[in-house]
């Protein structure tokens, strides 16, 4: 990796607190780690270890207690509500282990869904979930709803919808967990074709099969960065 990458973000000594009965609890006790564009990391841990509190504060949906976190140069640390809502709205791409699809929606509506909180839907922006639902292999399904789609066809629409609003990066929460073996390998082929072209996509998982996929693991424990391990360049 060059030492001039861009870094699509950078977080220095994120730390969280939680005050729970009266005691506090260290959720992050001071993790740093680069994210260079086109990065594509794995996060892995043991419960409790840290990793949902850290997707939280990097998907702008919850405050550090203390260190930085700079998404492509601007520190979201120091950012009111109002940016936040605005940098989760259009930077940050979001997929569930869970799919989240609003079931009374077709394929390309629930894709279309996180265009109207960014001002609505014009006809290009339309013709663009259409081609979205394309990208992830649902051409022919577009007008079909939830209901009448595979699990992985139901986490293909919550990619494509991660990426209506061309975020900067995509952050994952088990996007596999609830999959069969051979969808998993589909969704994991989907992620990878993605980063391939250039999308910086960082996952939560359990699974060592799945991280194995990226190009990058970190591992937490106690809040803490137990290792940072690199096996491809972004």
């Amino acid at each position: 990796m060059s030492a001039v990458a861009t870094l699509a973000a950078s977080i220095r000594d994120l730390r969280k607190d939680y005050v729970l009965s009266g005691e506090t609890v260290h959720a992050l006790r001071g993790v740093s780690f680069d994210v260079p564009e086109g990065d594509y990391i794995s996060i892995m841990g043991p419960s409790g270890s840290g990793k949902s509190t850290l997707l939280n504060l990097l998907g702008c949906l919850d405050r550090p207690t203390a260190g930085s976190y700079f998404l492509g140069g601007e520190d979201v640390a120091r950012m009111n509500d109002d940016q936040l809502s605005e940098t989760r709205a259009t930077r940050i791409g979001f997929v569930f282990q869970s799919f989240n699809l609003l079931p009374a929606l077709t394929v390309v509506e629930n894709i279309e869904m996180p265009l109207y909180y960014s001002g609505g839907i014009s006809a290009s922006a339309r013709e663009r979930c259409i081609e979205l639902a394309r990208l992830v292999g649902l051409g022919q399904r577009l007008d079909h709803r939830p209901a009448q789609l595979s699990g992985g066809q139901q986490q293909r629409v919550a990619i494509a919808r991660s990426l209506v609003n061309n975020p900067r990066f995509m952050l994952a929460d088990e996007p596999t967990g609830n999959l069969d073996s051979a969808t998993t390998e589909e969704i994991l082929d989907l992620l990878g074709r993605l980063n391939g072209e250039g999308r910086t996509i960082i996952l939560v998982t359990h699974e060592t099969e799945v991280a194995a996929r990226t190009a990058r693991t970190i591992m937490l424990r106690d809040g803490i960065v137990q290792f940072d391990e690199r096996r491809t360049a972004p």
